[in-house]
Protein backbone atom coordinates (compact mmCIF):
# COMPACT_ATOMS: atom_id res chain seq x y z
CA UNK A 1 0.00 0.00 0.00
CA UNK A 2 3.00 2.38 0.55
CA UNK A 3 2.41 2.38 -3.71
CA UNK A 4 -0.77 3.96 -3.39
CA UNK A 5 -1.54 6.52 -5.60
CA UNK A 6 -4.58 8.51 -7.83
CA UNK A 7 -4.40 7.61 -11.62
CA UNK A 8 -6.94 10.92 -11.93
CA UNK A 9 -6.27 12.91 -8.34
CA UNK A 10 -8.23 16.01 -10.10
CA UNK A 11 -11.63 14.14 -8.60
CA UNK A 12 -10.74 14.18 -4.73
CA UNK A 13 -10.54 18.46 -5.74
CA UNK A 14 -14.72 17.89 -5.33
CA UNK A 15 -14.55 16.42 -1.85
CA UNK A 16 -14.54 18.95 0.36
CA UNK A 17 -17.00 20.71 -1.59
CA UNK A 18 -19.34 18.07 -1.48
CA UNK A 19 -18.77 17.22 2.37
CA UNK A 20 -19.88 20.83 3.03
CA UNK A 21 -23.00 20.67 0.72
CA UNK A 22 -24.10 17.59 2.77
CA UNK A 23 -23.55 19.04 6.06
CA UNK A 24 -25.40 22.08 4.80
CA UNK A 25 -28.22 20.10 4.36
CA UNK A 26 -28.34 17.89 7.04
CA UNK A 27 -28.75 21.11 9.43
CA UNK A 28 -31.10 22.76 7.10
CA UNK A 29 -33.59 19.82 6.68
CA UNK A 30 -33.06 19.39 10.68
CA UNK A 31 -33.71 22.62 11.78
CA UNK A 32 -36.76 23.74 9.31
CA UNK A 33 -37.76 20.10 8.00
CA UNK A 34 -39.53 19.32 4.55
CA UNK A 35 -42.61 21.44 5.62
CA UNK A 36 -40.87 25.02 5.41
CA UNK A 37 -40.86 24.58 1.46
CA UNK A 38 -44.56 24.50 1.70
CA UNK A 39 -45.88 26.52 4.35
CA UNK A 40 -45.17 30.00 6.12
CA UNK A 41 -42.78 30.11 8.56
CA UNK A 42 -45.40 31.57 11.07
CA UNK A 43 -48.09 29.61 9.90
CA UNK A 44 -45.72 26.63 10.39
CA UNK A 45 -44.89 27.09 13.32
CA UNK A 46 -48.90 27.01 14.61
CA UNK A 47 -49.34 23.61 13.36
CA UNK A 48 -46.04 22.22 14.74
CA UNK A 49 -47.44 20.49 17.75
CA UNK A 50 -45.71 18.85 19.98
CA UNK A 51 -47.59 15.53 20.77
CA UNK A 52 -48.08 15.47 16.21
CA UNK A 53 -44.78 15.56 15.65
CA UNK A 54 -43.35 12.11 14.68
CA UNK A 55 -40.53 10.65 15.74
CA UNK A 56 -37.22 11.85 14.07
CA UNK A 57 -35.39 9.10 12.26
CA UNK A 58 -31.93 8.09 11.06
CA UNK A 59 -30.29 11.47 9.27
CA UNK A 60 -29.28 10.06 5.17
CA UNK A 61 -27.07 13.03 5.04
CA UNK A 62 -24.04 10.87 6.54
CA UNK A 63 -24.82 7.96 3.95
CA UNK A 64 -25.04 10.60 1.36
CA UNK A 65 -21.95 11.90 2.01
CA UNK A 66 -20.29 8.60 2.65
CA UNK A 67 -21.79 7.76 -1.19
CA UNK A 68 -20.48 11.06 -2.82
CA UNK A 69 -17.17 10.34 -1.22
CA UNK A 70 -16.98 6.92 -2.73
CA UNK A 71 -18.02 8.50 -5.99
CA UNK A 72 -15.03 10.36 -5.93
CA UNK A 73 -12.58 7.94 -5.06
CA UNK A 74 -13.75 5.36 -7.56
CA UNK A 75 -13.68 8.20 -10.39
CA UNK A 76 -9.81 9.41 -8.77
CA UNK A 77 -8.66 5.56 -9.73
CA UNK A 78 -6.53 4.23 -6.81
CA UNK A 79 -4.33 2.14 -7.52
CA UNK A 80 -1.37 0.33 -6.67
CA UNK A 81 -1.04 -2.24 -8.76
CA UNK A 82 1.01 -2.75 -11.82
CA UNK A 83 -0.50 -4.66 -15.14
CA UNK A 84 1.98 -6.40 -18.06
CA UNK A 85 0.06 -4.94 -20.95
CA UNK A 86 0.58 -6.23 -24.65
CA UNK A 87 1.82 -3.82 -27.13
CA UNK A 88 1.82 -4.31 -30.45
CA UNK A 89 4.21 -2.21 -32.46
CA UNK A 90 4.45 -1.94 -36.06
CA UNK A 91 7.34 -3.53 -37.39
CA UNK A 92 7.93 -1.39 -40.48
CA UNK A 93 11.20 0.69 -40.85
CA UNK A 94 11.93 3.15 -43.49
CA UNK A 95 15.69 4.72 -43.54
CA UNK A 96 15.55 8.11 -45.65
CA UNK A 97 19.06 8.48 -47.59
CA UNK A 98 20.04 11.69 -48.99
CA UNK A 99 22.58 12.97 -51.46
CA UNK A 100 24.71 15.97 -50.75
CA UNK A 101 27.03 15.67 -53.07
CA UNK A 102 28.17 19.16 -55.07
CA UNK A 103 25.95 17.97 -58.16
CA UNK A 104 22.96 18.29 -56.44
CA UNK A 105 22.93 22.26 -56.43
CA UNK A 106 22.70 21.72 -60.27
CA UNK A 107 19.29 23.82 -61.27
CA UNK A 108 17.58 21.79 -64.08
CA UNK A 109 14.92 20.81 -61.85
CA UNK A 110 14.30 24.42 -60.09
CA UNK A 111 14.87 25.28 -57.71
CA UNK A 112 17.64 23.09 -57.47
CA UNK A 113 17.92 19.34 -57.18
CA UNK A 114 18.25 19.50 -53.39
CA UNK A 115 15.32 21.79 -53.06
CA UNK A 116 13.14 19.34 -54.56
CA UNK A 117 14.61 15.98 -53.01
CA UNK A 118 13.50 17.76 -49.85
CA UNK A 119 10.49 18.56 -51.11
CA UNK A 120 9.99 15.00 -51.78
CA UNK A 121 11.30 13.70 -48.51
CA UNK A 122 8.58 15.86 -46.96
CA UNK A 123 6.04 13.96 -48.48
CA UNK A 124 7.11 10.35 -47.91
CA UNK A 125 7.25 11.83 -43.97
CA UNK A 126 3.58 12.59 -44.28
CA UNK A 127 2.74 9.31 -45.09
CA UNK A 128 5.07 7.17 -42.51
CA UNK A 129 2.18 6.57 -40.37
CA UNK A 130 3.37 4.23 -37.62
CA UNK A 131 6.49 3.56 -39.58
CA UNK A 132 9.92 4.30 -37.66
CA UNK A 133 12.22 6.63 -39.99
CA UNK A 134 15.68 7.32 -40.08
CA UNK A 135 17.89 9.59 -42.20
CA UNK A 136 21.36 9.61 -43.53
CA UNK A 137 23.12 11.89 -45.92
CA UNK A 138 26.50 11.00 -47.57
CA UNK A 139 28.81 12.73 -50.19
CA UNK A 140 32.38 11.28 -49.79
CA UNK A 141 31.35 9.80 -46.52
CA UNK A 142 27.88 9.03 -45.07
CA UNK A 143 26.52 10.63 -41.44
CA UNK A 144 23.66 9.41 -39.76
CA UNK A 145 20.95 12.56 -38.72
CA UNK A 146 18.92 10.73 -36.89
CA UNK A 147 18.51 6.93 -36.12
CA UNK A 148 14.91 5.49 -36.27
CA UNK A 149 12.37 7.30 -34.76
CA UNK A 150 9.06 7.70 -34.61
CA UNK A 151 9.12 11.10 -33.52
CA UNK A 152 8.51 12.29 -37.61
CA UNK A 153 7.93 15.88 -36.47
CA UNK A 154 11.83 16.20 -35.62
CA UNK A 155 12.87 14.24 -38.38
CA UNK A 156 11.18 16.65 -40.40
CA UNK A 157 12.80 19.83 -38.60
CA UNK A 158 16.31 18.36 -38.78
CA UNK A 159 15.81 18.21 -42.98
CA UNK A 160 15.09 21.68 -43.53
CA UNK A 161 18.97 23.31 -43.41
CA UNK A 162 20.59 20.32 -45.17
CA UNK A 163 22.55 21.34 -47.97
CA UNK A 164 25.83 19.85 -49.44
CA UNK A 165 27.67 22.97 -48.02
CA UNK A 166 27.33 21.28 -45.02
CA UNK A 167 29.22 18.31 -45.77
CA UNK A 168 33.21 18.31 -44.47
CA UNK A 169 34.46 16.64 -47.74
CA UNK A 170 33.54 16.07 -51.31
CA UNK A 171 32.51 12.83 -53.06
CA UNK A 172 29.47 11.57 -54.68
CA UNK A 173 29.84 7.34 -52.93
CA UNK A 174 26.57 6.07 -52.50
CA UNK A 175 27.80 2.02 -51.18
CA UNK A 176 28.72 3.17 -47.79
CA UNK A 177 25.66 5.37 -47.13
CA UNK A 178 23.89 2.07 -48.02
CA UNK A 179 25.91 0.24 -45.36
CA UNK A 180 25.17 3.29 -43.03
CA UNK A 181 21.01 2.31 -43.41
CA UNK A 182 21.78 -1.20 -43.11
CA UNK A 183 23.44 -0.57 -39.56
CA UNK A 184 20.80 1.86 -38.60
CA UNK A 185 17.99 -1.25 -39.04
CA UNK A 186 20.62 -3.52 -37.65
CA UNK A 187 21.09 -1.52 -34.12
CA UNK A 188 17.42 -0.15 -34.36
CA UNK A 189 15.99 -3.97 -34.58
CA UNK A 190 14.22 -2.83 -37.67
CA UNK A 191 12.35 -5.44 -39.50
CA UNK A 192 10.60 -5.09 -43.04
CA UNK A 193 13.37 -2.56 -43.65
CA UNK A 194 12.80 0.14 -46.30
CA UNK A 195 15.86 2.28 -47.81
CA UNK A 196 14.76 4.78 -50.29
CA UNK A 197 17.84 6.93 -51.52
CA UNK A 198 17.03 10.18 -53.20
CA UNK A 199 19.90 11.06 -55.20
CA UNK A 200 21.37 12.39 -59.27
CA UNK A 201 23.91 9.52 -59.47
CA UNK A 202 26.89 8.68 -57.94
CA UNK A 203 30.51 8.19 -58.47
CA UNK A 204 30.75 3.88 -57.08
CA UNK A 205 28.30 2.46 -59.03
CA UNK A 206 29.63 -1.68 -58.77
CA UNK A 207 29.95 -1.09 -55.11
CA UNK A 208 26.60 -0.05 -54.72
CA UNK A 209 25.41 -2.79 -57.08
CA UNK A 210 27.01 -4.69 -54.21
CA UNK A 211 25.65 -3.66 -51.07
CA UNK A 212 22.23 -3.26 -52.42
CA UNK A 213 22.10 -6.84 -53.51
CA UNK A 214 23.74 -7.66 -49.78
CA UNK A 215 20.73 -5.43 -48.42
CA UNK A 216 18.72 -7.75 -50.42
CA UNK A 217 19.29 -10.93 -49.44
CA UNK A 218 18.82 -9.74 -45.80
CA UNK A 219 15.34 -8.57 -46.18
CA UNK A 220 15.90 -5.01 -46.85
CA UNK A 221 14.52 -3.49 -49.63
CA UNK A 222 16.26 -0.43 -51.61
CA UNK A 223 14.26 2.20 -53.42
CA UNK A 224 15.89 5.15 -56.03
CA UNK A 225 14.36 8.49 -56.33
CA UNK A 226 15.80 10.08 -59.47
CA UNK A 227 16.56 13.74 -59.01
CA UNK A 228 17.79 15.77 -61.88
CA UNK A 229 16.91 15.33 -65.96
CA UNK A 230 18.25 13.23 -68.63
CA UNK A 231 19.83 17.05 -70.13
CA UNK A 232 21.13 17.43 -67.46
CA UNK A 233 22.33 20.95 -66.03
CA UNK A 234 26.00 22.65 -65.31
CA UNK A 235 28.01 21.17 -62.12
CA UNK A 236 28.63 24.07 -59.84
CA UNK A 237 32.24 23.97 -58.12
CA UNK A 238 31.24 25.59 -54.88
CA UNK A 239 32.56 28.48 -55.76
CA UNK A 240 30.07 30.66 -57.44
CA UNK A 241 31.38 28.88 -60.94
CA UNK A 242 30.87 25.70 -62.99
CA UNK A 243 33.09 22.51 -63.08
CA UNK A 244 35.10 22.55 -66.14
CA UNK A 245 36.77 19.39 -68.11
CA UNK A 246 40.60 19.88 -69.00
CA UNK A 247 39.79 21.09 -72.25
CA UNK A 248 37.98 24.09 -70.39
CA UNK A 249 34.26 22.97 -71.17
CA UNK A 250 31.69 23.18 -68.76
CA UNK A 251 30.57 19.76 -67.50
CA UNK A 252 27.19 18.50 -67.17
CA UNK A 253 25.92 16.88 -64.57
CA UNK A 254 23.49 14.48 -65.86
CA UNK A 255 20.97 12.04 -64.50
CA UNK A 256 21.65 8.33 -65.22
CA UNK A 257 18.24 6.65 -64.99
CA UNK A 258 19.52 3.55 -66.13
CA UNK A 259 22.12 2.89 -63.17
CA UNK A 260 19.95 3.94 -60.46
CA UNK A 261 17.24 1.70 -61.88
CA UNK A 262 20.03 -1.54 -61.47
CA UNK A 263 20.92 -0.57 -58.23
CA UNK A 264 17.25 -0.52 -57.36
CA UNK A 265 16.46 -4.22 -59.12
CA UNK A 266 19.43 -5.68 -57.14
CA UNK A 267 18.14 -4.34 -54.14
CA UNK A 268 14.68 -5.77 -54.59
CA UNK A 269 12.94 -2.28 -54.77
CA UNK A 270 11.72 0.38 -57.07
CA UNK A 271 13.58 3.29 -59.01
CA UNK A 272 11.06 6.33 -59.71
CA UNK A 273 11.59 9.88 -60.99
CA UNK A 274 10.10 12.85 -59.12
CA UNK A 275 6.79 12.93 -60.64
CA UNK A 276 6.44 9.08 -60.15
CA UNK A 277 6.71 9.48 -56.69
CA UNK A 278 3.13 9.30 -55.13
CA UNK A 279 3.25 5.62 -56.68
CA UNK A 280 6.56 4.49 -54.51
CA UNK A 281 4.82 5.88 -51.58
CA UNK A 282 1.69 4.18 -51.81
CA UNK A 283 3.80 1.36 -52.90
CA UNK A 284 5.68 1.30 -49.47
CA UNK A 285 2.25 2.24 -47.35
CA UNK A 286 0.77 -1.28 -49.29
CA UNK A 287 4.16 -2.80 -48.13
CA UNK A 288 3.52 -1.16 -44.18
CA UNK A 289 -0.19 -2.73 -44.34
CA UNK A 290 0.59 -6.46 -45.37
CA UNK A 291 3.90 -6.26 -42.52
CA UNK A 292 1.13 -5.96 -40.33
CA UNK A 293 -0.55 -9.23 -38.86
CA UNK A 294 -4.39 -9.93 -39.68
CA UNK A 295 -5.20 -10.15 -36.05
CA UNK A 296 -2.00 -8.55 -33.38
CA UNK A 297 -3.46 -9.21 -30.65
CA UNK A 298 -3.67 -13.25 -31.24
CA UNK A 299 -0.24 -12.77 -31.58
CA UNK A 300 2.94 -13.00 -29.27
CA UNK A 301 3.33 -9.45 -28.54
CA UNK A 302 6.83 -8.01 -29.62
CA UNK A 303 6.81 -5.53 -26.54
CA UNK A 304 5.37 -5.63 -23.17
CA UNK A 305 4.58 -2.56 -20.69
CA UNK A 306 3.27 -2.01 -16.75
CA UNK A 307 0.65 0.11 -16.49
CA UNK A 308 -1.13 1.26 -13.59
CA UNK A 309 -4.00 -1.11 -12.56
CA UNK A 310 -7.48 1.21 -11.97
CA UNK A 311 -8.88 -0.37 -8.31
CA UNK A 312 -11.53 2.49 -8.20
CA UNK A 313 -13.84 -0.98 -9.13
CA UNK A 314 -13.41 -2.26 -6.20
CA UNK A 315 -15.54 0.59 -4.70
CA UNK A 316 -18.39 0.15 -6.75
CA UNK A 317 -20.13 -2.65 -4.54
CA UNK A 318 -20.49 -0.46 -1.74
CA UNK A 319 -21.16 2.60 -3.47
CA UNK A 320 -24.35 0.22 -4.96
CA UNK A 321 -25.38 -0.93 -1.29
CA UNK A 322 -25.53 2.47 -0.30
CA UNK A 323 -27.31 3.47 -3.22
CA UNK A 324 -30.02 0.58 -2.88
CA UNK A 325 -30.11 1.72 1.55
CA UNK A 326 -30.35 5.63 0.00
CA UNK A 327 -33.65 4.37 -2.10
CA UNK A 328 -35.55 3.86 1.00
CA UNK A 329 -39.20 6.45 0.68
CA UNK A 330 -39.26 9.19 2.52
CA UNK A 331 -35.59 10.19 3.29
CA UNK A 332 -35.06 12.54 1.07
Amino acid sequence: MTRLHFLHPAWLALLPGLWLLALWLSRRRAREGGWSQLVDAQLLSLLRLGEDRPARGVSPWSLIALAWTLSALALAAPSWQRQPTAVYRAPVSWVLVLDLSASMMATDVAPNRVTRARYAMQDLLSAAQDARVGLVVFSGEPYTVTPLTTDVATVRLLLGPLSPALMPESGDQLAPALSQAAQLLRSGQGSHGQVIVFTDGFADPAQALIVAAQLHRQGVAVNLVGIGSAAGAPDPDGKGGFVRDSAGHVVLSRLDADLLRRVARAGGGRYVSLEQLPSLIASLQAASARALPANATALQPQLRVARWRNGGVWLLPPLLLLAALLARRGWI
